[in-house]
């Protein structure tokens, strides 16, 4: 076992998590991701935290300039993105998406266009956008895309707020301002009944874990005190463990969380649910920390489902799961 705290460690991605943190680009065949495709640790942590910054989706001013009439053609390389979109009623106009879209269902049947660290320019350009939302961090893509004179908007990572911000910011971009302000309000209601659900319950001491290696305490990545879900745990009425750690993510020893002491374990798996026995064998490697407080009483849950990590209008949806896992209530 290591010793200390690490920081730069296992990260998510807008729509899956892989096993290990020392892996290359996504492998064929593995489990947990998209059409045989798995997302490793790397590729993960490249997905989501290599593009937070400044919160939120980032307009640009000049790029009302360049697109003068609402966009037709989008191309959305971020899955979050892609969902706020649908859930503004603009799915129509999405005419490509990223290699990891998964939801809506509406996105199965859209071309799909690479992601962060692989996007196919070529591609991109054949489909004749009008609009296309990137990383930020994408650079070389944006380029691509400056010299074609495609309008950009600039995605960053960042936390709750910048979620809804962020959907009204895109609505107003693409001329459906009003109907981002009602999905972005429908979802910041959701969170507030989650909110009222657990007010006034003890705040149990959470450990947030967004990944390790299968069935062992290796490589183990764990949520910080910034970024959406640390956010979602503190609305779900959880005190984060690492909350003193302004970082989105970072890897820790077994022996910092025999330290911390955490009252509950919550761990995501961005899969769909796993078997019984596959499930029983996950919770068999913290067998292994009998002195952590979450070990010695039963208080590990682990939460399934690939809406866990996308920093989109189905946050909602892991708020809920967060306050039932800690407080056994079902928020509406």
């Amino acid at each position: 076992m290591g010793r200390g705290t690490r920081g730069g460690g296992l990260g998510t991605r807008d729509s899956g998590f892989g096993p290990s943190a020392k892996s290359g680009p996504p492998r064929a065949g593995s489990r947990g991701g998209i059409r045989g495709v798995t997302l490793t640790a790397a590729a993960i942590f490249a997905l989501l935290y290599l593009n937070h910054g400044a919160p939120g989706l980032q307009p640009r001013a000049h790029l009302a300039a360049q697109a003068p009439r609402p966009p037709a053609r989008i191309v959305s390389l971020v899955p979050s993105a892609t969902e706020m979109l649908f859930a503004m009623g603009a799915g129509p106009r999405v005419a490509a998406v990223s290699s990891y879209d998964r939801f809506p269902p509406e996105v199965e049947r859209l071309p799909r266009v690479g992601a962060l660290v692989d996007p196919d320019v070529e591609r991109i350009l054949s489909l004749r956008p009008d609009l296309v939302v990137a990383y930020a961090s994408q650079t070389d893509l944006l380029a691509h895309l400056g010299r074609a004179n495609i309008p950009v908007y600039p995605y960053r990572h960042g936390s709750l707020a910048a979620i809804t911000g962020g959907m009204r910011d895109l609505g107003a971009r693409i001329g459906m301002a009003a109907e981002a302000g009602r999905a972005a309000a429908d979802l910041e209601r959701g969170l507030a009944g989650v909110r009222a659900a657990v007010a006034g319950r003890p705040r149990p001491r959470t450990l947030l874990v967004i990944g390790r290696e299968p069935q062992s305490l290796r490589a183990i990545s764990v949520s910080g005190g910034f970024g959406f879900l640390h956010d979602l745990l503190v609305v779900a009425g959880g005190d984060n463990v690492f909350g003193d750690v302004p970082r989105e993510s970072l890897m820790v020893a077994t022996e910092t969380i025999l330290a911390k002491r955490p009252d509950v374990i919550l761990e995501l798996h961005y899969s769909d649910r796993s078997s019984r026995e596959a499930e029983a064998r996950e919770r068999e490697a913290w067998s292994l920390l009998p002195g952590v407080p979450a070990v010695r009483n039963g208080r590990i849950h682990l939460l399934y489902g690939g809406e866990l990590v996308v920093p989109g209008p189905r946050v909602v949806l892991t708020a809920r799961a967060f306050a039932q896992a800690l407080h056994e209530v079902r928020p509406r």
